[in-house]
Parts: C-alpha cells; sequence; structure tokens
C-alpha cells in the first residue's frame, strides 16, 4: 500500500522529532556510517588497483566501475521511493545490505576488472537501498522543523566514514599492498549493516501518516510520472536542486576516478593519496553537522549556490597545482563547498514536496543527483585520455561554477512547503 493512500490516523505512541526519537534516529547514523564505509574502501585503492595490478593504461576504462557504480545506484534511487512505500522502509534497507554482502568479497577475490565493475554495480544497488532508506527514515522521525539537521547528521556519518576509511585503506595499501587487506574493512562494514539492520531498526511508515494528517489533502492522487516531472522539470524549486545535485556528483565522480590517479602521475605516494582522499569526504562529513541547521535557519538557497562556488575553486586550484600542499587546501575547499550544498539539496527536496510523495520525490532527486557519478567519469576518463587530467578536473570545475549560477537564478529563497 503506498503512502499516497495511508489512513492520516498514527499510531497514539508515535510522535515527530529528534528527541523523541533519538534511539532509532542513533541507530540509523550508526548504520549509514557503515553504509559509507562500504563507498570508502574504494575511494583510495580500486583506481590503483585497475592502473598498477591489472595493466589498464586507459583512464576512461579504468574510471568504469564508477560508471557502472553510477548508473546502478542512480536506477536504484529511482525506484527505492516506490518501494519504500509499497514495502516499508525497513525490508528496503535490509534488501540493500543483502545485495551489499558479496562486494568486498568480489573485490579480494577478483581475477579481472570485470569483476570489480560488477561488484560495483552490487554497491550501487547497496547504496541506493540503504542510504536513501537512512535519510527518508530519519526525515520521517524528526518531521518537518528539523529536516536540515536531520539529513546533516545522516550524510556527517556517511561521508565521515567515506574519509576515515579512504584513510584507512590507502594507510594498509601502503604496509600491506593493495588487495587483500585493505577491502577487510568492508566485509566487517557489511556483516555489521545487515545485522543490525535486520535485528533493530522499526519502520517509520506511521511517522508519516502522521505528519500527513497535518497537511492538507490532496484533490487527488498523484501518478510517479507527475513526480518524476515535477522534480526534474516542472518545479522551479525540485529542479534547480536536481541539477545542483547532478553536478555535485559529477565533480565527485570525477574526483574519485581521476584524482588518485592524477596524484600518482607526480609521484605521490600511496599513503600520502589517501590522506588527500581522506580530507574531502572528512570536512565534507564533519561540516554537515553544522550546515545541515544552518539551511534549517538561513534557507538552502544561499548555502547551495555558495558551496558550488566554493567546490568550484577546489576543483580549478588542483588542476593548476603539483604539491600536496596545494592539493591539500583544495580538498578542504571541496569538503566545505560539499558539506555546505549536500544537506541543503536534501532539504530543499524535501520542503517542495508533499509528504505522502515526499519519499518518491527524493528518489527522483537522488536518481539524478548520482546519474552524476556516471556522467563524471565517464566525460572525465574521455578528456583526460584526449587532453590530460588537469584539463579534465579544471573542465569540470567551470561546470560546476556555472551550476551554482543557475541555482542562484532558478530557486526561490525560501520555498514553502508543497501542500
Amino acid at each position: 500500500m503506498s503512502e499516497a493512500g495511508f489512513s492520516p490516523q498514527a499510531a497514539p505512541s508515535v510522535r515527530l522529532g529528534l528527541k523523541e526519537n533519538w534511539p532509532q534516529f542513533a541507530l540509523l547514523v550508526l548504520i549509514n556510517a557503515f553504509v559509507g564505509g562500504m563507498v570508502g574502501i574504494e575511494r583510495t585503492v580500486v583506481p590503483l588497483i585497475g592502473a598498477e595490478e591489472f595493466r589498464i593504461s586507459s583512464t576512461t576504462l579504468v574510471v568504469s566501475f564508477i560508471v557502472s557504480f553510477g548508473v546502478v545506484k542512480a536506477c536504484a534511487n529511482l525506484v527505492s521511493g516506490q518501494l519504500a512505500d509499497a514495502w516499508g522502509r525497513k525490508r528496503v534497507l535490509v534488501l540493500g545490505w543483502l545485495v551489499g554482502l558479496p562486494v568486498p568479497f568480489m573485490i579480494i577475490a577478483a581475477p579481472s576488472w570485470k569483476w570489480v565493475i560488477a561488484a560495483n554495480a552490487l554497491l550501487g544497488i547497496n547504496q541506493g537501498f540503504a542510504w536513501s532508506m537512512t535519510v527518508i527514515m530519519k526525515i520521517d522521525l524528526v518531521g518537518p522543523k528539523s529536516r536540515g539537521l536531520a539529513v546533516g547528521l545522516n550524510e556527517f556519518a556517511g561521508y565521515l566514514a567515506v574519509g576515515v576509511t579512504a584513510f584507512l585503506t590507502g594507510y594498509i595499501a601502503s604496509e600491506y599492498g593493495l588487495r587483500p587487506a585493505p577491502i577487510y574493512l568492508g566485509v566487517a562494514y557489511a556483516v555489521l549493516g545487515f545485522a543490525l539492520s535486520i535485528l533493530l531498526v522499526r519502520d517509520t511508515r506511521d511517522h508519516v501518516r502522521l505528519e500527513t494528517a497535518g497537511h492538507a489533502r490532496q484533490a487527488a492522487p498523484i501518478s510517479f510520472r507527475e513526480i518524476f516531472l515535477l522534480t526534474s522539470f516542472k518545479d522551479r524549486n525540485l529542479f534547480a536542486a536536481s541539477q545542483a545535485g547532478l553536478v555535485n556528483n559529477l565533480n565527485d565522480g570525477m574526483s574519485w576516478g581521476i584524482f588518485p590517479l592524477f596524484f600518482v602521475s607526480f609521484g605521490l605516494s600511496v599513503e600520502r593519496i589517501g590522506i588527500l582522499k581522506a580530507v574531502y569526504p572528512a570536512v565534507w562529513g564533519i561540516l554537515q553537522i553544522a550546515t545541515g541547521p544552518l539551511s534549517d535557519r538561513w534557507g538552502r538557497k544561499g548555502l547551495i549556490t555558495a558551496g558550488m562556488w566554493v567546490q568550484a575553486a577546489g576543483l580549478l586550484l588542483t588542476a593548476a597545482t603539483s604539491h600536496f600542499e596545494w592539493w591539500f587546501v583544495a580538498s578542504v575547499l571541496l569538503g566545505v563547498g560539499t558539506a555546505m550544498v549536500y544537506p541543503s539539496l536534501i532539504a530543499a527536496v524535501s520542503d517542495a514536496s508533499h509528504p505522502s510523495w515526499r519519499a518518491r520525490s527524493l528518489s527522483v532527486y537522488r536518481f539524478w543527483r548520482d546519474l552524476g557519478y556516471a556522467i563524471g567519469a565517464l566525460s572525465a576518463g574521455v578528456i583526460a585520455d584526449l587532453y590530460g587530467m588537469a584539463w579534465s578536473i579544471g573542465l569540470i570545475g567551470a561546470i560546476t561554477f556555472l551550476s551554482g549560477v543557475l541555482v542562484a537564478i532558478a530557486m526561490e529563497a525560501r520555498p514553502g512547503a508543497r501542500r
């Protein structure tokens, strides 16, 4: 049964708010740290596995694992909201972990690059289902007043785990090699995330019923096609958020695949590459504790616009320099800019969506956002093969700046929640 058809009556004991639901909220924060850690095991070592162990000389082919990840994750995001409404959030979360369990074992055992690509397709499903559900369930729990805070804490946990894991895998790889030792972290994350999701997580659809009861009824149910068109193009705020999300992950997909190869071309060690790959998501993760609540107080538009421009500055600085110290500063800028953007975008989509179709609108936004991984990795790989990696990084930086301009023009400063 879909949320659109829910009765407005909720269970008497159900209440909205972070304080009222903190045990489940904290559990979901922990679980999303494990979700993020699954991506973190790949940020430093997997591009280097392709280049050094499998002797792949084409940058485009090396980043193909990100393309498979991005396309599959985008499609998983697109259906995750529908499945969450039909099956319940918990079931989709558990399914995401079930699909993710084989991923670290496939990377450890991979006899060819095709295995890594296949593992990343499964990782895309894991991330599309599990990360989507942790976001949606937190938003369900806290209600409309603290969406930015809820998203900020969720993304803090996920991306701090990405950064910490990227650093740890770089350090472990410098001591014990690219495989299998660094990937054992992924085994622990997958097992713990799966077990906690089955044993301790409770569904949150009663919280949605309670919030829906406080909203005006819609004249007629809204179809998924209508939601897709609204989120993608027709609603100016949802369109602005969707394009910014796509470009944000376009530059993240580029940095995931290109940065390790770019840094190693200047003779940087795997351990120092691990530091650079850790700083960006760690700063991104930690600052979202502040930027999420700030978007509740200041509005979403200014943080999103400025955040895209700060990211662009970090990318252009990376392309223009050739020393670790400048790359470190650029990585910090990337982290700061992304922290400004990421929770604000999800909260902006939630603001502009009715509770009865919010999960589906978020799934469409996350479809466009995570399609950026594939577009960014593929376009960056092609540009790098034709003109060099510095040109690839610089052009993606220019696109990121223009996306911020589009947000400044199209998005309303303080859009009201859609009724």
